[in-house]
């Protein structure tokens, strides 16, 4: 989860990831950084991330993003 919080803060140092909830609800993330988000974990946890978990609820709050981690993983 460490790293996972490192690199939202590389993406926006001013949100307090260990706390949002609505990062894709209020805005606080783009587009580019969900890219930018499932590429790191495709690189950094070794899985690939299908079109269809690509939705606000799992990128909403760190804790939802490292959930789908997790559960991926243990497909």
């Amino acid at each position: 989860m460490e790293a996972l919080l490192d690199f939202l803060r590389d993406i926006n140092d001013s949100i307090d990831f260990e706390t949002a909830d609505n990062l894709v609800d209020g805005k606080l993330i783009t587009s580019l950084d969900i890219l930018s988000i499932i590429s790191f974990i495709d690189d950094e946890y070794d899985v690939a991330i299908p079109a269809v978990e690509i939705v606000p609820a799992n990128f909403n709050s760190a804790k939802a993003i490292y959930a789908m981690i997790e559960r991926l993983e243990d497909e």
